[in-house]
């Protein structure tokens, strides 16, 4: 009787855990759409999008692209305050690639990848390049909520606390708290590297060299405190391009919402859209847009629609992600 390869065994229960966990994901987001849409009326939602600006559909487009540059260069601050230069066009490629994984995968970590393994060789180690994608990350966040918090209180100040649908102390709070918890990283890097100690019973050497590097990335960011600020200023930037993005959208489509609203859905939207419970969002971010909506008195045929046609233009401004990576497959297949 033949026995069974121990690794063999191993790569099917991974891979049967990951298939059940997208077909999981796949069951949330269709039950959602499907949930939504028989709740409107489809041939009102259609006219909508027919009536979109063409005009302002590209303004919009344009504005997405400022974005993603503008994320580019928060990136190049925290490598440069780990004293790694790359050039701002490698960076600019690599997140145009990461932006397509993002949205063709049935998940948001491959773009992460893409940005960890691009950086890699000038950083000398996976291990700082992913360190500082992590701090790109959690500082986004945190310029993700401030603009949330930013736009809750603008809305209260112009049209009253019960307008808003989410209460701007809570969404301060909820900075402050953030703050509070990601601060310690950077203030007590050995802290971290106590914290991570226990991984070592894994591989000691080999473990214990990767805590090193990343208390050592964390000491260089507490000495560098204005690429911090730097970065925190860019979140703040990019998160207030994506709102001016979706309301190109609604304007493109007449659909009466203020700017201080979008503020505030737009920013939730997307941290919802970060729980690992849907394929790349679908579902749980219409349904997001649908009760923010439904709370402001508009019809939810205009909540999926701005929605839909946002996911739709971010889809096909990824495209050109696509293209660099297939240039990329062909420069490698030159040089061999």
């Amino acid at each position: 009787m033949m026995k069974t390869d121990p690794t063999e065994a191993r790569d099917r229960r991974t891979w049967a855990k990951s298939g059940a966990l997208l077909f999981a994901k796949l069951v949330i987001s269709t039950g959602l759409l499907v949930w939504l849409c028989s709740r409107v009326d489809l041939a009102r939602l259609w006219q909508y999008a027919r009536a979109a600006s063409p005009s302002w559909l590209l303004a919009a487009l344009g504005l997405y692209l400022v974005a993603i540059l503008a994320s580019a260069w928060r990136w190049a601050v925290l490598l440069d305050a780990q004293e790694k230069l790359v050039p701002g066009q490698k960076l600019v490629s690599s997140y145009l690639v990461a932006t397509f994984f993002n949205n063709f995968l049935p998940s948001n970590i491959g773009g992460d990848v893409i940005r960890i393994a691009d950086t890699a060789g000038a950083a000398g180690s996976r291990t700082l390049a992913a360190t500082v994608v992590l701090i790109d990350r959690g500082i986004g966040l945190l310029g993700l909520v401030f603009v949330a918090a930013v736009g809750a209180t603008a809305g209260s100040a112009v049209a009253g606390s019960a307008a808003v649908p989410v209460w701007p102390s809570l969404l301060w709070a909820g900075l402050l708290l953030a703050t509070a918890a990601s601060a310690p990283a950077v203030l007590a890097p050995a802290g971290v590297g106590r914290l991570l100690q226990p991984l070592q019973v894994f591989h000691q050497e080999w473990v214990g060299e990767r805590i090193m590097r990343v208390t050592t990335a964390l000491g260089r960011f507490r000495e560098r405190p204005d690429a911090l600020v730097s970065c925190f200023a860019g979140a703040i930037l990019v998160q207030a391009v994506l709102v001016a993005f979706y309301a190109a959208i609604a304007h493109s489509m007449r659909i009466p919402i203020p700017a201080w609203h979008l503020a505030v859905i737009v920013p939730v939207s997307f941290v919802v859209q970060m729980l690992p419970v849907s394929v790349n969002g679908f579902g749980v971010r219409e349904a997001t847009f649908s009760f923010y909506f439904a709370r402001l008195g508009l019809p939810i045929e205009t909540a999926l629609a701005l929605s839909f046609m946002g996911a739709a233009l971010v889809m096909l401004f990824s495209l050109s992600g696509g293209a660099v990576y297939l240039g990329r497959l062909a420069a490698a297949r030159r040089a061999v």
